[in-house]
């Protein structure tokens, strides 16, 4: 059996048969209020200079096969807040990050930083070890200023039911269930309506994948209450200006 000192050592030559830290980078996109445009936060989005990496879902796929999936995410979570002071971030966290223990280390770069982080865990990836999952979660919570965010209602597996079960502060809603919102009125009341439900769950919700003017105006009687999408502004870095009112923006 391996000690723990023996595990961190395998998972850091893993991580650097896969990748280096010269390979990573973080751009940024904001997450801004549908009602006045105003910032609410920006989201860190991980780059990978390597060409059969550039995919962040494949980067972390092959993490999770090498068995460096925490590690990494560590990596780029010290990228990400190393460049982000003063503002809000969102920081996305793949499911087999919460079973390693990198997270809840006292010394992980998330605990650092200066204002309120919101970690991602995406609705379409099946939790293996749910209930491992709900505990780390809550332990992350308890220790003030971190926040849990669902993201890809819609996506996938979309299990309503982890909602209920990890009581996310924000859920976002899959660009699926936004993209031609304009052009369907049962699309708008599908919207409305699980926006409804987040809501009677305490949750506010971010619709993503915004890209145009007419899906934005379609989302105003939605109730959602943030935006993300190419419509406000591309990722990129460093952190772009917002574009409002969005019939400003360049599509």
């Amino acid at each position: 059996m391996h000690s723990a000192r023996s595990g961190t050592r395998d998972s850091q030559l893993a991580l650097e048969g896969l990748v280096s830290l010269e390979d990573l980078s973080v751009v940024f996109q904001p997450i801004v209020s549908l009602n006045n445009g105003q910032l609410f936060a920006y989201e860190a989005l991980a780059r990978c200079s390597r060409a059969a990496l550039r995919n962040p879902m494949v980067l972390f796929e092959r993490a999770v096969t090498a068995g460096c999936a925490g590690r990494l995410g560590r990596m780029i979570r010290e990228l990400a807040i190393s460049v982000s002071a003063g503002t809000p971030l969102f920081l996305n966290v793949h499911p087999q990050e919460l079973q390693e223990a990198w997270l809840v280390r006292p010394d992980d770069p998330l605990y650092a930083h200066d204002h309120d982080v919101y970690l991602e865990v995406t609705e379409s990836v099946p939790l293996t070890h749910y209930q491992l999952c709900i505990d780390v979660l809550r332990e992350l919570r308890a220790r003030g200023g971190v926040r849990l965010v669902v993201d890809d209602l819609g996506a996938g597996y979309s299990n309503l039911k982890r909602i209920a079960d990890l009581e996310p502060k924000i859920v976002k809603l899959d660009r699926g269930l936004i993209s031609g919102v304009d052009q369907s009125p049962r699309q708008r009341r599908l919207v409305a309506s699980v926006v409804q439900l987040c809501v009677d769950l305490e949750a506010e919700v971010v619709a993503e994948g915004i890209e145009t003017e007419d899906e934005f105006r379609a989302l105003a009687d939605t109730g959602a209450h943030y935006g993300q999408g190419y419509l406000f502004a591309r990722p990129s870095y460093p952190m772009p200006a917002i574009t409002w009112p969005p019939s400003a923006a360049v599509v």
